[in-house]
């Protein structure tokens, strides 16, 4: 499993490193509040719900093709069962 550093640089703001890609790589990620709101999410917990996105998409995909800045609400375009299995996830 990859290592994921999340560090909060904003209200909603994280960037995130995934130190075992080769290359480590680096992102800046969005959370939307509407988002939150669509999914009933936990927003006193954000860097949580950033740290099982990123799982899931490496569960999907290799660290150097996650795009470098991203809000989370564009990612079920991609992967259609994120907005279903995110919530799972966190409970």
């Amino acid at each position: 499993m990859a290592d994921i550093g999340i560090t909060s640089t904003g209200p909603r703001e994280f960037q995130v490193a995934v130190r075992d890609a080769d290359p480590e790589t680096s992102h800046r990620v969005t959370v939307p509040e509407s988002f939150i709101e669509k999914l009933d999410l936990p927003e006193d917990n954000l860097e949580r719900v950033v740290r099982e996105t990123f799982e899931f998409l490496l569960e999907r995909e290799p660290a150097s093709s996650i795009m470098s800045e991203f809000s989370l609400d564009v990612v079920s375009g991609y992967f259609p069962e994120y907005e279903e299995e995110l919530p799972r996830r966190l409970s």
